[in-house]
Formats: structure tokens, sequence, C-alpha cells
């Protein structure tokens, strides 16, 4: 009878620790008809995963530490749902991996790969299309590399105050003995009622390392305002960006050769400006709308335009449905294409029509 009670006693403490902790497992899978066009190499028509949204499964929990603290963690990989491939080679978890500590008065200390303020604010705040589909202002912006997530990265995201909150962001080059490779950025956003706002800034050590001697080189700064007011009738978007020296614009692969033979080099001196809306329909439909610009400040002068329409139909809280246009004025040899979320393109036009469910 003793041992009986001894095992119901652990039995009973065992159930009240998974009480307090709760792990969920979630993903996305996202798949398309891609159409592009007026790149050097023709026409292209294929099946593409991640158009809207990439693909990906993660798990993240919590654990109830006591007292308004949290212990939190979180696991995301991303998927080619056209092959079933990792999208990223020799890396599990590309997309996030971090664990820390939360705090409901004091707020969130986090460790390990994570995406930074710049780009939570260009896709939570700024983007009508949230990097997705042939509309992304992910073709015009530089949201692409170091400007959306880094490895060994410390984030502190503060609580609530009044709709006030601010991020955070430390990165190590991890390089001996200089700071090669740092990465630093910080945001501080308001949200009340219709309105959203967040100021963004990403900077990034562009010095050369081998052995002992380091090679000084110009810094990478990416600076954004992103808002959105919701209107009811319409959801209105605004975002501008401004982008100065080596590394803070990164053209996608490919992109810098899609109409020439000749590599175009990105601008270490351009702005950037959308303007966007979205539209309800009906209950289950919605228009999206934007356009966004490069103007390129240095020699080379290479400006261009993008617009974009997309409408999204929901069949349920989880699956949706999708189509999407987008053209690209290029101006003075600007190489800019229009891709989606998980690709970068291959000419100044494309379509797409998929298929997005949640789980």
């Amino acid at each position: 009878m003793k041992k009986t009670l001894i095992s119901l006693a652990i039995l009973a403490a065992s159930g009240t620790a998974y009480a307090q902790s709760n792990v969920t497992i979630y993903g996305i899978m996202d798949a398309g008809f891609v159409g592009e066009r007026g790149g050097k190499n023709g026409s292209v028509s294929k099946l593409s995963a991640g158009v809207a949204n990439a693909s990906r499964i993660g798990f993240k929990g919590t654990e109830d530490l006591g007292g308004g603290l949290s212990a939190v963690f979180q696991l995301e990989t991303g998927i080619k749902g056209d092959t079933g491939e990792l999208d990223a080679n020799n890396t599990l978890f590309n997309r996030q991996a971090f664990v820390g500590l939360s705090s409901k008065t004091a707020g969130t200390l986090t460790l390990g790969r994570q995406y930074t303020p710049w780009y939570n604010a260009f896709v939570q705040v700024g983007d009508p299309f949230q990097a997705g589909l042939s509309g992304s202002a992910k073709n015009l912006f530089p949201s692409n590399g170091i400007n959306v997530r880094n490895s060994n990265a410390v984030v502190y995201k503060s609580p609530d105050f009044n709709g006030v909150q601010a991020e955070l962001f430390y990165a190590f080059g991890e390089q001996k003995g200089n700071s090669t490779g740092r990465q630093m950025g910080a945001s501080i956003g308001y949200q009340n009622g219709p309105l959203n706002a967040r100021l963004a800034y990403n900077y990034r050590n562009n010095d050369a390392a081998a052995g002992t001697v380091v090679t000084q080189r110009q810094s990478g700064h990416n600076s954004l305002l992103a808002v959105n007011y919701d209107f009811k009738v319409a959801k209105a978007y605004f975002m501008y960006g401004a982008n100065q020296g080596l590394n803070s614009v990164a053209y996608p692969s490919g992109s810098d050769t899609a109409y020439t033979t000749a590599r175009v080099l990105p601008s270490t001196d351009s702005k950037n400006l959308l303007l966007g809306a979205t539209v309800p329909v009906s209950a289950a439909g919605s228009l999206v709308a934007s356009w966004s610009s490069v103007d390129d400040k240095t020699a080379p002068n290479h400006d261009a335009d993008q617009y974009a329409i997309g409408y999204l139909h929901s069949l349920s809280k989880r699956t949706t449905l999708y189509t999407s246009y987008g053209k690209i004025k290029n101006k003075n040899g600007a190489s800019f294409t229009v891709g989606n979320n998980a690709e970068s393109g291959s000419g100044d036009t494309a379509y797409n029509v998929g298929i997005r469910h949640t789980f």
C-alpha cells in the first residue's frame, strides 16, 4: 500500500508538471502555379512551394515557472513543399531556433537564430502582401539575407506599455579578436485601435578578417518606417526605407544577372517607398494592392517601380486560395525581378495561383 501511494504521488506530481508546460506543433503548406516573363532566358512556368508563405513545420512551447515567469522555445524548419526537401542545405532548423525566458512584467529575452527587428517591422506592419505572392515588397526592399534573420542572436522584447513596445537585437559575429560580422538592430512600435506604426533600424559590420588581419570596410545601415491604419472599409499601408553602406542592399540569387550577362552591383545608397491597401470584398475574400519604388542615389541610378494586385479567398480559417500579378519597371539598367515569398523570380512580370493551408 505504501509503495502504491508513493507511485500515485509521483504520477500526480508528474501530471502537474506536464500541465504547466505547453508544446505546440504548427506549420504551413503552400504551393501554387507560377508564371514569369521578361527575363533574358524567356518565359518560365512552374509549380512552386512557398509562394504566399514559406512552407514550414515548427515546434514551440512554454513552461510556467511561477511568479509570472515562463521558459520559452521555438524550433522551425523550412520545407520545399513541391519536392519534400528542406529549403536550406545542411541546416535543419534554418528559420528559427531559440530558447529564453519571458516575464509578464519585464519582457522576453531569447537566444539563438531569430528574426531582426527590421524584418519584423517590414513583414508585420508595412507590406500588405506580407512578403509573399507576386506583390511581395521584398522584390524592391532590401529584405534578403542579413536583414531577415541571424544566428547567434540575443533578442529582448519589452512588455506592452499602453500600446508602446520595443525590441533590441544583437548578433555575435563570433570572430576571434574583432567584431567582423556583428549585427545590431532595434525597433519601437505603437499600436492603438486602428493604428499600427513601427520604426526600425539595422546595422551590420562588414569588416573582413583573415587570421589576425582585419580589413576595415564600410558598414551597412537600414532604417525603416512602417505604418498601417484600418479604416474598416480598407486598410492602408505606408513604408519608407533608407539604406546606406556596403551590404545595405543584397540582391537575391540570380536577379543581378536576370537581364544581362554582366553582374549588376547593388546600390550603397538608396531609398524605398511603398503605398498599399487591403480591401475586404466579401466575408471570405479580400483584394490586396501596392505600389513600391527604389530610388538609387548612386551614379548608376538603378531606379525601379513595382505595381501589384492580388486576391485571397478563405475557404476556412486555415485554408486560403490566392492569386496575384506583379510588374516591375526597371530603369537605367536596374535588375529587380518579380519573385514571391520563397523565390527571387526571373523576370520583370509574374503571376501566381495557389493554395495555403496552416495547421
